[in-house]
C-alpha cells in the first residue's frame, strides 16, 4: 500500500489530503487568516507557518509522516514543461523562486513538500504543473514575434477532467480527442489529443474568454490607448487584465452566485452572464479547428459548472460538436495523489527538470 499526503497551496488556504493507493482516508481546507498571512512579505515566506499547520492536520488525524512514500503538491512556474510526474528537485526550486516564469501561491507548495520529504526521507511529487506545455507549433503564434502565444492555465484541471472522464468511460487517454473547459476565477479552455493538450487559452494572461474578475482577449488598438492615456499605472492596467475586469468591470461582483441571483431581477446583470458563457463557448469552439472538429468528447469543469443555467447555455451552444459531460467543481487532489501513486508504481515516468 502507498501512502500519499496531498498538498494544494493557495492564496489564503491549504488543501491537504491523506490517501492509502488511490482512496483518500482523510482531507481538510486549512483556512488562513488574512491577518496572520500580512505579516510575511512574500508567499515563500509562509512557507514554515503552512507546513506547521499540515503537520497539525496529520498529527489530528493519526497519519504517521514517517510512514510516507510520497508527498505531493500542484506545482509551480518553472520553464515550460510537458505534463506528467516530476520529482521535486533544487533546479525546479531554484526556477520557482525566481520568478522568471510567473508567481502564484502554489510555488511554495514544492519547496513544502521538497523539505517535508527530505525530513523523512520519502519522494517529493508536482503533477501537470500550470506551467504545463504541450502547444503544436502553429498554437504558438500570437501575431507578433514578440508576443508568442504561452500555454499558462490550469492543467492540473484539465488533465484530471480528462483522464477521470477517460477512467469512468473505458477511454484512453492517450487515444481520444476531448475539449475540457474549467469555469472558475479564471476560465481557460483546453483540447487533447493524443494524450497531450495541444491547444487552448491561457487563462492568467489576458487570452480567451472574459470571467469573474478576468478581462481575456482585448482589443489591441484600445489597451494600447489606454497604456498612452497615461491615466492608469502599469499595476493599473495589469489589474484591469487581471483582478478587476470580467464581472467585476461590468456589474462590480465576481461571484458567480451573487451575480446569477442579481440576474433574477437585473436585465443587465443577465446579459453581462450570458455574454460570458457566450464568449467561452465562441472560443472554445474555435480550438477544435485543432483536430478539424473532430471532438469526442466535451467536458464542463471548475467551480461555475455547479450552475445549471450556465452550463445549459454551454450546452445549448457547443452540443453541435460533440456530447457534453459536467464535472463540477474541481477534481484536483485527486489527480495529485493519483499521479503520485502511478509514478511509485512505476505506471508513469518520474520526469526530473535538470540544468
Amino acid at each position: 500500500m502507498k501512502k500519499i499526503l496531498v498538498i494544494n497551496v493557495g492564496s489564503t488556504s491549504t488543501k491537504v489530503a491523506y490517501y492509502e493507493d488511490k482512496n483518500c482516508v482523510c482531507k481538510t481546507n486549512l483556512e488562513h487568516p488574512v491577518e496572520e498571512l500580512s505579516q510575511f512579505n512574500s508567499i515563500f515566506e509562509q512557507k514554515d507557518y503552512r507546513t506547521g499547520k499540515v503537520t497539525e492536520f496529520c498529527k489530528e488525524n493519526g497519519v504517521a509522516m514517517s510512514e510516507l512514500d510520497a508527498i505531493t503538491a500542484r506545482g509551480g512556474h518553472t520553464r515550460p514543461i510537458p505534463g506528467g510526474v516530476y520529482e521535486v528537485n533544487e533546479v525546479m526550486l531554484r526556477e520557482q523562486a525566481s520568478g522568471l516564469f510567473g508567481n502564484h501561491p502554489c510555488d511554495v507548495g514544492s519547496a513544502m513538500a521538497y523539505d517535508m520529504a527530505n525530513s523523512i526521507g520519502c519522494k517529493a511529487f508536482i503533477v501537470d504543473p500550470p506551467i504545463t506545455d504541450e502547444y503544436f507549433p502553429l498554437a504558438r503564434y500570437g501575431g507578433h514575434p514578440l508576443m508568442e502565444r504561452q500555454s499558462k492555465f490550469h492543467a492540473l484541471s484539465h488533465k484530471a477532467t480528462a483522464k477521470r472522464y477517460c477512467r469512468e468511460y473505458g477511454f484512453d487517454y492517450n487515444n481520444i480527442n476531448i475539449l475540457t473547459i474549467h469555469l472558475g476565477g479564471g476560465t481557460s479552455i483546453a483540447m487533447h489529443a493524443n494524450g497531450k493538450m495541444i491547444d487552448g487559452t491561457n487563462g492568467i494572461e489576458g487570452d480567451g474568454p472574459f470571467s469573474t474578475n478576468r478581462s481575456g482577449v482585448l482589443m489591441a488598438k484600445y489597451l494600447a490607448d489606454i497604456i498612452y492615456s497615461e491615466k492608469y499605472t502599469k499595476q493599473e492596467v495589469y489589474k484591469m487584465i487581471q483582478g478587476k475586469g470580467g464581472l467585476m468591470a461590468y456589474i462590480g461582483e465576481q461571484d458567480v452566485q451573487k451575480c446569477t441571483k442579481m440576474a433574477e431581477t437585473d436585465p443587465k446583470v443577465k446579459e453581462v452572464l450570458e455574454a460570458m458563457m457566450y464568449q467561452t463557448a465562441k472560443f472554445a469552439a474555435g480550438v477544435t479547428v485543432a483536430v478539424n472538429g473532430k471532438v469526442d468528447q466535451i467536458l464542463l469543469t471548475g467551480g461555475i459548472a455547479y450552475s445549471e443555467w450556465l452550463t445549459g447555455i454551454l450546452k445549448e451552444r457547443l452540443s453541435f460538436i460533440a456530447p457534453i459531460t459536467v464535472y463540477p467543481g474541481e477534481n484536483e487532489m485527486e489527480s495529485l495523489a493519483t499521479g503520485a501513486y502511478e509514478a511509485l508504481t512505476g505506471e508513469v515516468e518520474i520526469q526530473r527538470i535538470e540544468d
